[in-house]
């Protein structure tokens, strides 16, 4: 039996422990094609060294900035995976990299600071920025021919423009970036002095045919401002492990984020206990990743084309990421009303866009979550599908 079978799915385990919008949460029945996390177990390499680890019975104090073998175990994959070349010392470990876009802000932003937001994008952004003291300003993102259009980025940068959030590969569009627009993120980000929040956490989840390009290809001297985050949660279905870190360029950058991170005071820090799973992830995980890939790429083919057949609904292709993000405004229905509906009436959970998680540019949309077995997919769209059916028959 292959590791990504519809027999591999513990949905007993799932509807105990899958919160965050997820199986644990939903009344009997519902599907939840939601929250950014898999249905699948994770690695059993995983399971396997943690269990080692805890067979010792001690449990005690890490190394304030985290293990040096995590640290050089991330160094490591971060050059072979991505081409990044990052000293393990500039990397710090922390639970989880929403953290992680907690602590950039803390450190780099302070009250009537302006902070550039791309619209839609993940919610955490707008979150830790606007938590630090800074003003918002929405970049409202336009595909053109299937590439994000930031011509007219310049014009949205002032004076107090300190921060820029760079989702990259982007959530919810499941786009990943061309080498030239990174290289234009980044010459602003060196004519104008704003640091870049670089947020790479979906850079794994890259179907086969499609490159991923990493801002910091560009090299350590133009990246001082760069800022990046990375974590285990989507790779390898970690989300409960809170396994993330924040790494740069600069070591007076690094040293503010150590900072603001409250590590060194231990009232910040990261569990040893996720510091040996991520390393075994960085050491031996990426094969099984890999295959978990091949198997998501499945996923989407198979819902872009049913999507495609069903009324009142289109979707862009994604290139990377587990969601996809279709545009639902041909139904007549804005985006909650829409997702209540699904729930309430054909027991099928999925995400709405709107001000709550993606911005005011993702109204009409709706996000549906990949990771999981082909079979429950298909039940999921076989629902969804009923439910546009019966919505295109009640305007006849």
């Amino acid at each position: 039996m292959g590791l990504f079978q519809h027999e591999t799915v513990k949905m007993d385990v799932l509807k105990k422990r899958a919160y965050n919008g997820r199986w644990a949460e939903m009344k009997e029945g519902v599907i939840p094609l939601t929250a950014a996390d898999s249905d699948f177990p994770a690695p059993q390499f995983v399971v396997d060294a943690i269990i080692d680890y805890a067979k010792e019975g001690y449990f005690s104090y890490t190394p304030k900035t985290g293990y040096q073998e995590f640290k050089e175990s991330i160094s490591r994959a971060l050059k072979v995976r991505k081409n990044e070349i990052v000293d393990p010392d500039l990397i710090l470990p922390i639970d989880s990299a929403a953290r992680g876009m907690s602590v950039i802000a803390k450190a780099f932003l302070q009250p009537g600071d302006e902070a550039i937001v791309f619209d839609p994008v993940d919610y955490l952004f707008k979150t830790s920025m606007e938590a630090a003291g800074a003003k918002i300003i929405l970049y409202p993102m336009k595909l053109v021919d299937g590439r994000i259009d930031f011509s007219d980025l310049e014009s949205y940068i002032t004076p107090k423009t300190k921060m820029l959030g760079l989702c990259n590969p982007h959530n919810p569009l499941g786009k990943i970036y061309p080498m030239e627009d990174l290289d234009h993120i980044l010459s602003l980000s060196e004519k104008y002095g704003f640091y870049i929040m670089n947020d790479e956490i979906w850079s794994d989840i890259v179907y086969p045919g499609k490159k991923f390009n990493s801002i910091l290809e560009l090299g350590a001297e133009r990246n001082r401002r760069t800022l990046s985050v990375f974590g285990f949660s989507k790779s390898f279905g970690l989300a409960g492990l809170r396994i993330g870190c924040v790494y740069c360029q600069d070591k007076e950058a690094y040293d503010r984020i150590v900072e603001a991170s409250e590590v060194m005071s231990t009232i910040g820090g990261i569990a040893s206990i996720s510091q040996i799973a991520g390393t075994v992830c960085c050491n031996e995980g990426y094969g099984w990743l890999d295959e978990f890939v091949l198997h998501l790429k499945g996923n989407r083919d198979y819902a872009l084309e049913r999507l495609e057949k069903m009324p009142g609904i289109k979707c862009e292709p994604s290139d990377a990421t587990f969601v996809l993000f279709p545009d639902i405004t041909e139904t007549g229905m804005g985006a909650v009303e829409l997702v209540d509906l699904l729930e309430e009436k054909y027991k099928l959970r999925i995400v709405p866009g709107g001000l709550q998680f993606f911005g005011p540019g993702s109204e009409g949309h709706v996000r549906i979550c990949l990771a999981t077995s082909h079979e429950i997919l298909e039940e999921g769209l076989n629902r969804l599908e009923k439910a546009l059916n019966d919505i295109q028959d009640a305007k006849k």
